[in-house]
Protein backbone atom coordinates (compact mmCIF):
# COMPACT_ATOMS: atom_id res chain seq x y z
CA UNK A 1 0.00 0.00 0.00
CA UNK A 2 1.39 3.38 -1.02
CA UNK A 3 1.68 6.02 1.69
CA UNK A 4 -0.45 9.12 1.38
CA UNK A 5 1.29 12.39 0.66
CA UNK A 6 0.08 15.30 2.78
CA UNK A 7 -0.48 18.76 1.27
CA UNK A 8 -1.23 21.82 3.38
CA UNK A 9 -2.26 25.30 2.25
CA UNK A 10 1.34 26.52 2.19
CA UNK A 11 2.24 23.64 -0.17
CA UNK A 12 -0.61 24.27 -2.63
CA UNK A 13 0.00 26.33 -5.76
CA UNK A 14 -3.39 27.19 -7.30
CA UNK A 15 -1.69 27.77 -10.66
CA UNK A 16 -0.68 24.12 -10.87
CA UNK A 17 -4.19 22.95 -10.03
CA UNK A 18 -5.69 23.14 -13.50
CA UNK A 19 -5.83 19.94 -15.49
CA UNK A 20 -3.91 18.11 -12.79
CA UNK A 21 -4.50 14.70 -11.25
CA UNK A 22 -4.07 13.99 -7.56
CA UNK A 23 -4.20 10.43 -6.27
CA UNK A 24 -4.26 9.22 -2.65
CA UNK A 25 -3.28 12.65 -1.34
CA UNK A 26 -4.38 14.12 1.98
CA UNK A 27 -5.14 17.84 1.90
CA UNK A 28 -5.15 19.40 5.36
CA UNK A 29 -6.49 22.91 6.07
CA UNK A 30 -6.47 23.76 2.37
CA UNK A 31 -7.87 27.20 1.47
CA UNK A 32 -9.25 27.03 -2.07
CA UNK A 33 -11.52 30.07 -1.75
CA UNK A 34 -12.12 31.77 -5.12
CA UNK A 35 -10.03 29.09 -6.88
CA UNK A 36 -10.83 27.79 -10.38
CA UNK A 37 -10.38 24.01 -10.32
CA UNK A 38 -11.46 23.34 -13.93
CA UNK A 39 -10.62 19.83 -15.09
CA UNK A 40 -8.79 18.70 -11.93
CA UNK A 41 -9.19 15.05 -10.94
CA UNK A 42 -8.88 13.79 -7.37
CA UNK A 43 -8.89 10.03 -6.84
CA UNK A 44 -8.98 8.51 -3.36
CA UNK A 45 -7.97 11.81 -1.73
CA UNK A 46 -8.84 13.09 1.75
CA UNK A 47 -9.74 16.72 2.47
CA UNK A 48 -9.75 17.86 6.12
CA UNK A 49 -10.89 21.32 7.21
CA UNK A 50 -10.70 22.60 3.63
CA UNK A 51 -12.48 25.74 2.42
CA UNK A 52 -13.86 25.89 -1.12
CA UNK A 53 -15.84 29.12 -0.63
CA UNK A 54 -16.69 30.96 -3.88
CA UNK A 55 -14.69 28.37 -5.85
CA UNK A 56 -15.51 27.58 -9.50
CA UNK A 57 -15.51 23.85 -10.20
CA UNK A 58 -16.15 22.77 -13.77
CA UNK A 59 -15.64 19.18 -14.96
CA UNK A 60 -13.86 18.34 -11.68
CA UNK A 61 -13.81 14.71 -10.57
CA UNK A 62 -13.71 13.70 -6.89
CA UNK A 63 -13.69 9.92 -7.15
CA UNK A 64 -13.88 7.95 -3.89
CA UNK A 65 -12.69 10.97 -1.90
CA UNK A 66 -13.40 11.81 1.74
CA UNK A 67 -14.25 15.32 2.93
CA UNK A 68 -14.23 16.03 6.67
CA UNK A 69 -15.43 19.36 8.08
CA UNK A 70 -15.21 21.17 4.72
CA UNK A 71 -17.02 24.33 3.67
CA UNK A 72 -18.40 25.00 0.17
CA UNK A 73 -20.16 28.33 0.85
CA UNK A 74 -21.25 29.99 -2.43
CA UNK A 75 -19.28 27.43 -4.48
CA UNK A 76 -20.31 26.45 -8.02
CA UNK A 77 -20.10 22.87 -9.35
CA UNK A 78 -20.77 22.48 -13.09
CA UNK A 79 -20.84 18.96 -14.57
CA UNK A 80 -18.68 17.55 -11.74
CA UNK A 81 -18.38 13.98 -10.49
CA UNK A 82 -18.23 12.98 -6.83
CA UNK A 83 -18.92 9.28 -7.44
CA UNK A 84 -18.26 7.16 -4.35
CA UNK A 85 -17.17 10.13 -2.23
CA UNK A 86 -18.06 10.73 1.41
CA UNK A 87 -18.81 14.14 2.93
CA UNK A 88 -18.75 14.30 6.74
CA UNK A 89 -19.78 17.46 8.64
CA UNK A 90 -19.67 19.54 5.44
CA UNK A 91 -21.65 22.67 4.58
CA UNK A 92 -22.96 23.57 1.10
CA UNK A 93 -24.77 26.81 2.00
CA UNK A 94 -25.79 28.86 -1.07
CA UNK A 95 -23.91 26.38 -3.27
CA UNK A 96 -24.96 25.74 -6.89
CA UNK A 97 -24.61 22.28 -8.46
CA UNK A 98 -25.57 22.10 -12.14
CA UNK A 99 -25.46 18.67 -13.79
CA UNK A 100 -22.89 16.00 -13.08
CA UNK A 101 -22.82 12.61 -11.42
CA UNK A 102 -23.04 12.37 -7.62
CA UNK A 103 -24.06 8.69 -7.61
CA UNK A 104 -23.10 6.58 -4.58
CA UNK A 105 -22.07 9.79 -2.79
CA UNK A 106 -22.57 9.94 0.97
CA UNK A 107 -23.99 13.27 2.18
CA UNK A 108 -25.09 12.03 5.60
CA UNK A 109 -26.20 14.99 7.76
CA UNK A 110 -24.87 17.42 5.12
CA UNK A 111 -26.03 21.01 5.38
CA UNK A 112 -27.48 21.88 1.96
CA UNK A 113 -29.35 24.92 3.30
CA UNK A 114 -30.27 27.27 0.49
CA UNK A 115 -28.28 25.12 -1.96
CA UNK A 116 -29.46 24.72 -5.56
CA UNK A 117 -28.97 21.32 -7.22
CA UNK A 118 -30.33 20.98 -10.77
CA UNK A 119 -30.16 18.04 -13.16
CA UNK A 120 -27.75 16.02 -11.00
CA UNK A 121 -27.56 12.23 -11.06
CA UNK A 122 -27.67 11.06 -7.43
CA UNK A 123 -28.42 7.38 -7.87
CA UNK A 124 -28.08 5.49 -4.59
CA UNK A 125 -26.69 8.57 -2.84
CA UNK A 126 -27.08 8.59 0.94
CA UNK A 127 -28.77 11.78 2.18
CA UNK A 128 -29.67 10.40 5.61
CA UNK A 129 -30.27 13.31 7.98
CA UNK A 130 -29.29 15.89 5.34
CA UNK A 131 -30.77 19.37 5.69
CA UNK A 132 -31.94 21.29 2.62
CA UNK A 133 -34.42 23.77 4.07
CA UNK A 134 -35.71 26.19 1.43
CA UNK A 135 -33.21 24.82 -1.06
CA UNK A 136 -33.72 23.53 -4.60
CA UNK A 137 -33.38 19.88 -5.63
CA UNK A 138 -34.86 20.04 -9.14
CA UNK A 139 -34.78 17.39 -11.86
CA UNK A 140 -32.54 15.08 -9.83
CA UNK A 141 -32.20 11.36 -10.47
CA UNK A 142 -32.60 10.15 -6.88
CA UNK A 143 -33.45 6.56 -7.81
CA UNK A 144 -32.36 4.29 -4.98
CA UNK A 145 -31.26 7.26 -2.86
CA UNK A 146 -31.61 7.12 0.94
CA UNK A 147 -33.54 10.12 2.30
CA UNK A 148 -34.24 8.86 5.83
CA UNK A 149 -34.60 11.68 8.39
CA UNK A 150 -33.75 14.31 5.78
CA UNK A 151 -35.21 17.79 6.31
CA UNK A 152 -36.58 19.05 2.98
CA UNK A 153 -38.86 21.67 4.52
CA UNK A 154 -39.73 24.31 1.94
CA UNK A 155 -37.49 22.64 -0.66
CA UNK A 156 -38.29 22.82 -4.40
CA UNK A 157 -38.38 19.16 -5.47
CA UNK A 158 -40.12 19.54 -8.83
CA UNK A 159 -39.04 17.04 -11.46
CA UNK A 160 -36.92 14.99 -9.05
CA UNK A 161 -37.36 11.25 -8.60
CA UNK A 162 -38.64 11.04 -5.02
CA UNK A 163 -39.87 7.45 -5.29
CA UNK A 164 -37.72 6.36 -2.32
CA UNK A 165 -38.92 9.22 -0.11
CA UNK A 166 -40.95 8.11 2.90
CA UNK A 167 -42.92 11.15 4.13
CA UNK A 168 -43.22 9.60 7.60
CA UNK A 169 -39.41 9.65 7.93
CA UNK A 170 -38.53 12.78 5.91
CA UNK A 171 -39.84 16.29 6.45
CA UNK A 172 -41.37 17.66 3.25
CA UNK A 173 -43.56 20.31 4.88
CA UNK A 174 -44.15 23.27 2.54
CA UNK A 175 -42.08 21.55 -0.19
CA UNK A 176 -42.82 22.55 -3.77
CA UNK A 177 -43.84 19.43 -5.70
CA UNK A 178 -45.84 18.50 -8.80
CA UNK A 179 -49.26 16.83 -8.85
CA UNK A 180 -47.59 13.56 -9.91
CA UNK A 181 -45.21 13.74 -6.96
CA UNK A 182 -48.16 14.45 -4.63
CA UNK A 183 -49.89 11.32 -5.89
CA UNK A 184 -46.72 9.25 -5.39
CA UNK A 185 -46.40 10.51 -1.79
CA UNK A 186 -50.08 9.83 -1.09
CA UNK A 187 -49.72 6.30 -2.46
CA UNK A 188 -46.64 5.68 -0.30
CA UNK A 189 -48.83 6.59 2.68
CA UNK A 190 -51.42 4.05 1.57
CA UNK A 191 -54.01 6.72 0.70
CA UNK A 192 -56.64 5.92 -1.90
CA UNK A 193 -56.60 8.40 -4.80
CA UNK A 194 -60.02 9.10 -6.30
CA UNK A 195 -61.08 11.35 -9.17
Amino acid sequence: MTARSIVTTRDWDAGTGKLARHERTEFSGLDLCETDLTGVEFDGCVFRDARFNCSQQTDVAYLNCTFVNCNFFDATFTNCKTVGSHFERCSFDITTVDGGDWSFTSLIRADLSSATLTGVRMREADLTGAKCRNGTLRDLDLSGATLTAADLTGCDLRGSDISTLNPTETSVRDAVITVEQSVAIAMSLGLLIRD
